[in-house]
């Protein structure tokens, strides 16, 4: 099954951002486009609008002259649902309620021929819901767009229960088509992004909640450590506090309320007090103009440690001791005699260890620090202690990575961290959802680059981690808050005990 013919008339029906962007996508691709709007005139103000964005793409040089024309002369603004009969695609971008878009498709369907490709852009409805409303249910398909529609490559192209092999084929083609990078999914709440992304967000409130550290902190410790694009907290006060809550409240409900998609009560708060984020001025930051700005809990400068003593192996942290001899700080390589798990022992006697999941309190002069996409490019590290940690110990700690380069933030005794409990997480999700049929490894990482602009794929980051590294941080995490939101998935547990294809033994 391949693409539409580009002679093949394409509707949006929907003439808000989303759908003008989509209507503009399949414009510039070469169809002839209908947009229709149960609003009168809604449909003749859409097409204008796009018109003034290809005259944009024209200043720029991503567009000539003579094929903006073109566009133009191919965008028909529809006043009737009736007008949209020879149309070979309609893609529906309307109120995200389930009766409305039902009833749409029910109309669709007296109207366009029974061979039409019929397309919902919902982000947190069920397609096979939706589809379940239809007499022919086979040519049923989600095409899930990201805002903007016109820029961002990613299309989830999600089959519903009923959805026919040769439907979702075609929109994946068509999409590919347009310019676009699909990625095929099953009807699954929240998709592939919406469902991975989750602890993302998540995480970072749990660790607020639990007075771990402050958003602006949590924010630079994702940015500057984890090599995200913007912090959990920036980037919900950027897409709104209340629409980012949505999506969160669907997938719990629609997954049972499974504890593992859990929505944060201070989230909820914000939302209830009117702060939603840059649209209202005020969410997790004051965007207000003249509003100081917010910034990270940094250390003060400390001296760092004569030496550090490495023991056993430190996995994806291992870097540190080509960065910690380039300093000029002496490193000495031991074997680890008391099974005390890789860390490196600083001269006051202290030891600095990877974020595993356990906590602080529960051993003697020890400071975790945090998971690092790439820790000699980190500009920021977050370090954490208990109380009774001695003070030297301490100073050491931040001492050793301030003569790295580092900024070094200090948060609260936390299990799995910052960085490190929200990528074990969004890697167990990934490897459920492979498990599950939901997508394949290959799209669930072009998914998560794309479509939330994360610095790997969770398989990326399972891979350069290590087949363990998940489970364990997860399992330890679980057992310090058997609440079950940690629990490993049985997905992971497998690959985890699995034997590693590269050396035919179990990792």
């Amino acid at each position: 099954m391949t693409a539409l013919d580009l002679s093949s008339p394409v509707a949006v029906v929907g003439t808000g951002t989303m759908g003008q962007g989509i209507a503009q996508v399949a414009l510039v691709a070469g169809h002839p486009v209908r947009l229709y709007d149960t609003v009168p005139g809604r449909a003749r103000e859409a097409a204008e609008a796009i018109g003034a964005r290809l005259d944009r793409l024209v200043e720029k040089d991503r567009l000539t002259g003579p094929d903006r024309d073109a566009a133009r002369a191919r965008l028909l603004p529809a006043e009737d649902l009736s007008e949209l009969a020879d149309c070979a695609l309609v893609v529906e971008a309307v109120l995200e309620r389930l009766d409305v878009k039902q009833d749409l498709f029910r109309a669709l369907e007296g109207i366009v021929d029974d061979d039409c490709l019929l397309a919902t852009n919902t982000s947190s409805l069920s397609v096979t819901a939706i589809g379940g409303a239809l007499r022919i249910p086979g040519r049923f398909v989600g095409l899930h767009f990201f805002n903007p529609a016109p820029l961002l490559p990613l299309v989830e192209v999600v089959s519903g229960f009923a959805t026919d092999v040769s439907s979702a084929t075609r929109a994946y083609e068509t999409a590919r088509a347009w310019g676009k990078t699909p990625v095929a999914c099953a009807d699954t709440p929240g998709f592939i992004v919406n469902r991975i992304a989750r602890p993302f967000y998540a995480e970072a409130f749990a660790v607020y909640e639990a007075q771990g550290a402050d958003p602006a902190t949590i924010d630079a410790v994702l940015r500057e450590s984890g090599g995200f694009r913007m912090g959990a907290f920036e980037l919900t006060d950027l897409i709104g506090q209340d629409v980012n809550e949505s999506v969160t409240q669907s997938v719990w409900q629609s997954f049972f309320h499974d504890v593992r998609f859990t929505p944060s009560l201070a989230q909820r708060r914000l939302v209830e007090s009117g702060r939603l984020g840059r649209k209202t001025g005020h969410g997790w930051y004051d965007h207000r103009e003249g509003a100081e700005r917010r910034e990270p809990d940094t250390a003060e400068r400390r001296q760092p440690p004569a030496y550090v003593v490495a023991e056993g192996d430190l996995g994806p942290a291992a870097e540190l001791l080509g960065l910690i001899r380039e300093a000029g700080i002496p490193v000495r390589d031991e074997s680890d005699d008391d099974d005390q798990g890789a860390c490196l022992l600083l001269p006051s006697g202290g030891r600095l260890v990877p974020a595993d999941g356990q906590t602080a309190v529960e051993f003697r002069d020890i400071v975790y620090f945090d998971l690092a996409l790439d820790y000699r490019r980190a500009t920021r590290i977050a370090l954490s202690a208990s109380q009774d940690t001695s003070p030297q110990v301490v100073s050491e700690a931040a001492g050793l990575f301030q003569a790295l380069g580092k900024q070094v933030s200090f948060i609260g005794d936390m299990p799995g961290m910052i960085v490190a409990r929200t990528v074990a997480r969004i890697i167990d999700l990934a490897h459920d959802a492979v498990a599950k049929g939901v997508a394949t490894e290959e799209d669930i990482d072009t998914a998560m680059r794309l479509g939330v602009n994360y610095p790997l794929g969770p398989f990326e980051w399972s891979r350069r981690l290590g087949r363990t590294w998940a489970y364990v941080l997860l399992d330890d995490l679980h057992r310090r808050e058997p609440s079950g939101r940690y629990a490993p998935s049985l997905a992971l547990y497998r690959h985890a005990h699995a034997p590693d294809p590269r050396e035919g033994t179990v990792s």
